[in-house]
């Protein structure tokens, strides 16, 4: 899809971002470096998956390799995350996280 192989990603669970931010319920945004936004509901995150990675492969990602930041979700994992909607909820070149009001 955006990557080729079968990469490997290393990261944070965004539910642990979230928590430790003390959000529990809403909407978050999720903004890259060109201010494209997609929203994420907190309650259709869970402990597992997106993650925000950080490395794929063990390296840190550039901004050329979609970096510094991706939400990836186990897409191979489940047929339910192969969807138009969790691909457009893996946004790359992600720089910030807001709470939706």
């Amino acid at each position: 899809m955006w990557t080729e192989g079968q990469p490997t990603f290393t990261g944070v669970p965004l539910q642990t971002i979230l928590t430790d931010a003390g959000i529990d319920e809403g909407t978050v945004s999720a903004v890259a470096i060109n201010d494209y936004a997609v929203q994420i509901p907190v309650d259709e995150v869970t402990a597992d998956y997106p993650i925000v990675a950080f490395q794929q492969n063990g390296q840190a990602m550039s901004v050329r390799d979609k970096g510094p930041l991706w939400v990836i979700y186990p897409y191979d994992s489940d047929p339910a995350l192969q969807s138009e909607v969790t691909y457009a909820r893996s946004i790359w070149q992600l720089v910030r996280i807001e709470v939706v009001r």
